[in-house]
């Protein structure tokens, strides 16, 4: 079966702002010194951090080095592109003047940093009109920072990137993550990873989604599919695997929502089978998994 033809998104933001190569090249730029700055935060507090605390949502954490990386990230962004308005996970929206946004997590994969595992990053992404455009991903434990831009491709550190030539989800590694409200409705992605587990070599849960999309643009996973998700969750790293020559789509294999939650980003090769593979998909009963009280609600 062949892959439907999906509008890039991250073409659409560059045909429709007008920006000229140059602007973009500057604002990637951009992008790039602040996603580092924010990471330079992270490895600064990894490993001493004075405090750790719940957002309202069971497991939802914030701690000293989200609220650091997110200033650096800010003052950054404030002297060098000012102007622009910015959306930030922790201090929210700051209006600016046109249609470009900055898109900013400053700390992805908060409860692997406080646990002391490697995998978290910095996402700074640029919208247009909501359409991500651009954006870098600063994973700093592992000196890693990706950035992409339409007609300027995906690299990291200084190295090309492209998506893997998977073709068959029998021969695919895949990525996943669950939503902090799992423990409170059925349609908690547990199904899906079940089914795609038992179909693959294997389906990882890496924990923090701008560093699985990352990874889907270097190649070394093959796929990816959550939902759940916020737009500064995936503001950069849609770009990332779109310029690295892979699709991104809605769960039904349509065009791509920011504002949906919810994703698959993989090598065209594949996008066929987990849009079909999702559609078969139906909630584990809540019971099968310790958790009756969920069944009876709806999913």
């Amino acid at each position: 079966m062949s892959t439907p033809l999906i509008t890039s998104v991250s073409e659409s933001a560059a045909q429709g702002s007008g920006l000229s190569a140059a602007e973009l090249a500057d604002l990637a730029a951009i992008a790039r010194d602040a996603a580092a700055a924010g990471g330079n935060e992270l490895r600064r507090h990894f490993g001493n951090l004075a405090q750790i605390r719940e957002k309202g949502r069971s497991g939802d954490l914030v701690t000293t080095a989200d609220t650091a990386a997110e200033a650096a990230v800010l003052s950054l962004l404030a002297a060098r592109s000012p102007g622009l308005g910015v959306l930030a996970e922790e201090s929210g929206r700051q209006a600016g003047t046109g249609d470009l946004e900055w898109c900013v997590d400053p700390l992805d994969g908060t409860t692997n940093y406080a646990h002391g595992f490697p995998l978290f990053g910095t996402s700074v992404g640029l919208l247009w009109q909501g359409l991500p455009l651009l954006g870098a991903i600063a994973v700093p434990r592992l000196d890693e920072l990706f950035w992409a831009a339409p007609g300027l491709g995906c690299w990291c550190n200084g190295e090309p990137l492209a998506v893997s030539g998977c073709q068959n989800l029998r021969d695919a590694l895949l990525v996943t993550g669950f939503a902090y409200d799992r423990t409170e409705r059925l349609d908690n992605n547990y199904s899906e990873f079940a089914y795609f587990t038992h179909r693959t070599h294997g389906v990882r849960r890496g924990g923090a989604a701008a560093v699985d999309l990352a990874y889907v643009a270097a190649g070394r996973l093959d796929g990816y599919w959550e939902r759940g998700l916020s737009p500064w969750d995936l503001a950069a790293g849609v770009v990332l695997v779109e310029q690295a020559g892979g699709v991104v789509s809605s769960y039904s294999g349509g065009p791509f929502e920011l504002g949906s939650g919810r994703l698959i980003a993989c090598s065209r090769g594949l996008h066929h089978e987990l849009v079909a593979g999702l559609a078969v998909c139906r909630p584990l009963s809540g019971a099968s998994y310790g958790a009756p009280e969920l069944d009876g609600t709806a999913p």
